[in-house]
């Protein structure tokens, strides 16, 4: 049991409801206080709310935070982290000591300003960025229906709990992932909206008076309203959402910011602050809450340790359900994740088979080719598409889509105009675990799922994210819809695998990779132009993942090289054919291939130091040259974008910006000439 500072009281035959959800306020208040920092209102105001839900609902076992079947809690108000932690404290999670507790946003403890992903302190994911919770949680509870349609109810059986703060709902993103989760009819989702109409600025009123109630009824949710200081009806209202089986639901809760504190409650001054000695100590007296900083009366911590062991027979029988059951060895496969051999074996037959036939086929192209031997022999992976999938080729034929009307029996999700919902449902898939999600949009919008890719990356999660028509090589749609910032504003990100393949055995290579890497998310920018098969050699593919390595030599390998071509993608040709001109003019030209500089950047130094060469570099990619000075040196050159785009077909933008074999080789030669 971890320790707590209990105090020497005798103790009462139960702990009043309202003892119990002082707990939660005097640790919040004691801990932002102690760390001058942090956000003492929302847990105040929604402790009530927190403590209905926690003792006679969450079915949780704090001995067994694992437990794949679990209810799931998310804290969308990440800011009031407080909340989380005490709860997670008073019910006994082992590693959330009172310790813990005393070092509330210090380094190296594990309650940070914001939850960051850790079941083991009760924390489902990562939250404080607002709308980012709400909108993974439909990815929470779309995987507790599609896991459930494989392995059945005896395996899979749980629900999702949001506390949902008014930014939650102003961001842009809740619109995106409430509108999906009404049409999904995500029955097993509970939203519980802390409406307590006072943000940062002020109240709400100065920026935020939408009906929200009506809004969710308009998206197709179970909606009701309480005030959230009333316990009855708290629990009466819960009951209610977990009988509508056919909506998610939302309850409206009416509290008061800073519940307790006299001077500071309900306004904008108990929000983002410390409260101040002065008020805490009459927040004390308010609520009857007489003991010394960070100290719980025995009787109430027995009430709150055994709110924590309740879900422990649920458990136990929940482990001799899966002992019996005829596929828990393949659930617990699907819970671990790990790629089968026989995924291996499938690329490695797609390479050959592409090495063979040679074929002219864009990148995007290429990746619905490995899906289509992927899927099969990996059951976890499931798709989708923001209303895009003939143009990313992320649906594979025979596998059909995950929905209510087929009980979510499926392997594909329509997302529908939802760029953000849909980064950050996959996000919330991959959370939950036994899903390996994957899903396609234009690489320009990148931008729209940038905040959720980040948070994948934050959080070490394995998510897939196709990025289709991936520079002005898509030509006629022009400038708007042309990435030209986006591989170095993506590569910015730390811990996120950007790929870009230059041809169909690079793609299956990248594919393996992104399925391997289980700690981090993979992006793959792919092309809308046909490209030709680089990779091939006396009609066979090397075994080995050479996009392994973010970079190796393609051409030129055996010789002494007078210059070396560095490029990725779709420009790969062209420093292919670049090669073969300078060879004319007796110029000795090596090709590096570089599908990944992350990976690249995690290779030993002389490895690094014998792709890149002494000789002078030339790097060419159809976007902009920031990063790539790190490679070409102050010697080197760069052919690519140095603006935006234009609409017109793909050769002539090609052409017209310069990215071009010969200006390769022009660059090449000028850079021999400085040399010399």
């Amino acid at each position: 049991m971890p320790n707590a500072a209990v105090a020497q009281t005798s103790p009462s035959p139960q702990a009043s409801f309202k003892s119990l959800s002082n707990a939660i306020r005097a640790l919040a208040m004691d801990a932002v206080e102690k760390a001058k920092s942090g956000h003492p209102g929302m847990p105040m105001g929604m402790a009530d709310v927190a403590t209905v839900l926690w003792t006679k609902f969450l079915r949780f076992d704090a001995a067994n935070p694992h437990w794949p079947d679990r209810d799931r809690f998310i804290l969308s108000a990440g800011h009031g982290s407080m909340l989380l932690y005490a709860l997670a404290h008073l019910t006994g999670f082992k590693k959330m000591t009172m310790e813990e507790i005393k070092n509330f946003r210090q380094l190296g403890s594990h309650t940070p300003g914001h939850p960051e992903v850790d079941p083991e302190v009760g924390a489902e994911m990562t939250t404080g960025p607002l709308g980012q919770g709400i909108a993974h949680s439909v990815g929470f509870a779309l995987a507790e229906r599609i896991l459930a349609a494989r392995f059945g109810s005896d395996l899979v059986d749980h629900r999702t709990f949001v506390i949902a703060s008014d930014g939650d709902l102003m961001e842009g993103i809740s619109h995106e992932a409430a509108s999906l989760a009404g049409h999904l009819k995500l029955g097993r989702l509970v939203v519980f909206y802390d409406d307590n109409k006072i943000s940062i600025d002020g109240s709400t009123s100065l920026s935020f008076t939408e009906d929200v109630q009506m809004r969710f009824r308009a998206y197709g949710w179970h909606v009701q309203a309480v005030d959230g200081h009333d316990p009855t009806a708290i629990e009466a209202a819960t009951k209610a959402a977990l009988a509508e089986t056919g909506k998610p639901s939302l309850i409206a809760c009416r509290t008061i910011i800073g519940f307790g504190a006299p001077k500071k409650q309900n306004t904008h001054g108990a929000h983002g602050a410390p409260l101040g000695e002065e008020e805490v100590a009459a927040a004390r007296v308010q609520l009857d809450w007489p003991y010394e900083p960070f100290t719980i009366p025995a009787d109430i911590l027995a009430e709150w340790r055994k709110a924590g062991s309740r879900g422990h027979a649920d458990y136990e029988a929940w482990g001799k359900r899966h002992a019996a059951h005829a596929d828990h060895v393949a659930f617990d496969a699907a819970m671990q994740g790990d790629m089968p051999q026989t995924a291996h074996d499938a690329l490695l037959a797609l390479k050959n088979k592409l090495a063979a036939e040679k074929p002219n086929h864009a990148t995007r192209q290429s990746s619905g080719a490995a899906l289509e031997v992927l899927l099969p022999v990996i059951t976890e992976l499931v798709g989708g598409s923001a209303d895009l999938t003939p143009s990313n080729n992320t649906q594979v034929k025979n596998f059909v889509d995950a929905n209510a009307d087929n009980n979510y029996d499926g392997r594909y999700i329509r997302y529908g105009v939802r760029e953000h919902g849909m980064a950050a449902a996959m996000n919330g898939m991959a959370l939950h675990g036994g899903i390996i999600p994957y899903g396609g949009t234009f690489m320009q919008f990148a931008d729209y799922c940038r905040p959720a890719i980040r948070l994948a990356a934050l959080m070490s999660q394995r998510v897939v994210y196709i990025m289709t028509h991936d520079s002005i090589g898509l030509g006629e749609d022009g400038p708007t819809h042309q990435p030209v910032e986006h591989l170095a504003a993506l590569r910015a990100i730390p811990n996120l695998l950007v790929m870009r393949p230059c041809d169909g055995i690079e793609t299956a290579e990248c594919w393996e990779l992104a399925l391997k890497n289980k700690n981090r998310p993979s992006l793959m920018a792919l092309s809308r132009q046909g490209l030709p098969t680089l990779r091939s050699r006396d009609g066979k593919a090397c075994p080995e993942n050479l996009s392994a390595c973010g970079a190796y030599i393609l051409a030129g390998m055996d010789e002494k090289r007078d210059v070396t071509l560095l490029a990725t993608g779709s420009e790969v040709m062209l420093a292919m054919e670049a090669r073969a001109k300078l060879k004319e003019q007796g110029i000795t030209a090596a090709v590096v291939s570089m599908p990944c500089w992350e990976l690249f950047e995690e290779q030993a130094d002389d490895y690094r130091a014998f792709v890149l060469g002494t000789a002078p570099r030339i790097a060419v990619e159809a976007g902009i040259r920031q990063g790539w000075d790190h490679y070409i040196g102050a010697n080197g050159g760069f052919v690519g974008m140095h603006g935006f785009g234009a609409s017109a077909p793909s050769p002539k933008l090609y052409a017209h910006f310069g990215i071009t074999a010969d200006a390769v080789a022009a660059l090449a030669q000028k850079a021999l000439a400085r040399k010399g």
